[in-house]
């Protein structure tokens, strides 16, 4: 494993990239058109209406103990997995589309009945469908007391999207760039009451009253509402029934503990296809998060008139960014988000993390994914991608971490939670597009170094690969000048570092 970053090698995998796409190849969705395996270089345009449901109280289940511990992971596992396997049922049922389900949050699409003509009544079982959700979670929680119904808030939008391919080798599903799919996603995740929350656009399909702007996220529909998008889609399909078939699902397949165990560094090797809830994995690492700024503005102002440059950008950062750290810092993807990259990082042995050297290497890492990033959107330029005003957003943060499947056997989603998970994702959202942001955890775990490069506020722009380092280097941050001096030995002719040295390095491992 190199643990290093370099600019030719980066160079050398974005242009190999960039050539993937050469020919990017968009069409207009056909009836069931097929959307599993999408070439990397072809897109389809689909409208559809977007439902994003997020369950409010999953934080709190997360700190249901005073520690992030064995108990409060156990729990918030198990809370994932039943109201994963009753919201399968019901898109199953609903001949709804489920895109992904990321922890807490599920993102769907109503793409029936076909056609422009057809969006009042793709909204209306929108609609319908939030509010079934709604109602069998919340009677879906533990029969033991000791995991609680879900509290939903769901947000509804509707309009043109464009679908990729989302995920690699092996880990394949459609992946929709758009309005419609962010806007649903802002308006789940907005601070407030729980709800069905629909955007201007979604209201104007259905003859509601348009909101202003600023009242949207704080106007959820009332039960006439709901009622009368309800009776308008006659989904066929009763809370009672769902519940019903899901106890049996659990009867006939139980959920069974979870069991933990730890891997073995570097967590890249990490088989996540083969986890289970009794075959999961736990530990402290470092949580990833690396957004792309802009990017939803940027899709909105070429969806119409150039969408190649939008398949074409989002293949090249995505695939850099998941390179840099699986391969250069041996970390593990463990999904894209949109447009945005989560993953780990451990540094240590198989019974413990070393947090030092994990923290040091978080922040390396997050300078060379700055760094591919900018050396990305440099090589797309000269190749005659439009660019735009694309910026990364970073944030990491250092704790305990469960990995695990959950779901319904067959259909389970990879899954990765923790407080170090929200954490992450929270430093990562107060970033402008040219900034990093270390959380709090990890930068009191973190040696002296660290601390000082981001300094108080433990949020900093600019954060290239050579300013991480040569900061930690002056610093005399081990893992710097570690990774420092393996380079210099690599840089060495072959027979001079045979004269000077009694070991051999350790090849670096393929992506």
């Amino acid at each position: 494993m190199a643990n290093n970053w370099k600019h030719d090698r980066a160079k050398s995998a974005i242009d190999a990239r960039i050539k993937d796409v050469e020919t990017v190849t968009i069409v207009d969705y056909k009836r069931e058109t097929s959307l599993e395996s999408i070439p990397t270089n072809k897109a389809y345009r689909m409208d559809a209406v977007h439902l994003y449901v997020d369950i409010q109280n999953f934080e709190a289940i997360l700190s249901s103990t005073e520690v992030d511990g064995v108990t409060a992971h156990k729990r918030a596992l198990r809370f994932l997995d039943l109201h994963q396997r009753a919201v399968h049922r019901i898109l199953q049922k609903t001949d709804t589309r489920r895109v992904d389900f990321h922890g807490q949050r599920l993102h769907a699409v109503v793409a029936k009945p076909y056609g422009e003509s057809d969006e009042a009544t793709r909204v209306h079982r929108a609609v319908a469908i939030a509010q079934l959700v709604t109602d069998v979670l919340s009677e879906t929680g533990d029969d033991e007391g000791k995991i609680p119904n879900a509290e939903v808030r769901v947000g509804i939008d509707t309009g043109r999207a464009l679908v990729v391919n989302n995920g690699r080798s092996g880990y394949r599903e459609p992946l929709f760039l758009g309005r419609p799919a962010n806007m649903a996603a802002k308006l789940a995740s907005s601070d407030g009451a729980v709800g069905i929350y629909l955007t201007n656009d979604a209201r104007r399909a259905i003859d509601l009253d348009e909101l202003d702007e600023d009242d949207v996220a704080d106007t959820a529909l009332t039960a006439d509402e709901i009622d009368a998008s309800v009776e308008a889609a006659n989904l066929e399909v009763s809370k009672d029934a769902i519940v019903k078939g899901w106890r049996k699902d659990n009867d006939d397949y139980p959920i069974g503990s979870f069991v933990f165990s730890r891997t073995t560094p570097p967590i890249r090797h990490l088989d996540i296809p083969s986890l289970t809830p009794g075959n999961s994995r736990r530990m402290e690492t470092v949580s990833v998060y690396a957004d792309i700024n802009n990017f939803t503005a940027y899709v909105d102002a070429h969806i119409d008139d150039d969408p190649e440059d939008v398949v074409r950008c989002l293949h090249v950062i995505r695939a850099e960014l998941d390179r840099v750290l699986t391969s250069d810092f041996g970390g593990r993807r463990v999904r894209f988000i949109g447009d945005c990259v989560h993953g780990h990082l451990l540094e240590g042995t198989a019974a413990a993390t070393n947090a030092t050297a994990t923290v040091s290497t978080g922040a390396i890492c997050a300078g060379a994914l700055r760094s591919s990033f900018d050396l990305a959107l440099e090589r797309l330029a000269d190749a005659g991608v439009e660019i735009d005003e694309l910026g990364l957003a970073i944030g990491f943060e250092f704790g305990q971490t469960a990995l695990s499947r959950l779901g319904v056997q067959g259909s389970r989603t990879r899954c990765s939670i923790g407080r170090t998970v929200i954490g992450a994702e929270n430093e990562q959202k107060r970033c402008d597009g040219s900034e990093t942001a270390i959380g709090k955890a990890a930068y009191d775990a973190g040696p002296a170094s660290v601390r000082t490069l981001f300094g108080v506020n433990r949020l900093k722009p600019g954060l290239t690969y050579d300013v991480v380092m040569e900061s930690l280097e002056a610093d005399n941050n081990a893992a710097a000048k570690a990774i420092r001096a393996a380079s210099a030995v690599l840089s060495t002719p072959a027979a001079a570092r045979a004269a000077e040295t009694t070991f051999r390095p350790y090849a670096e491992d393929g992506v």
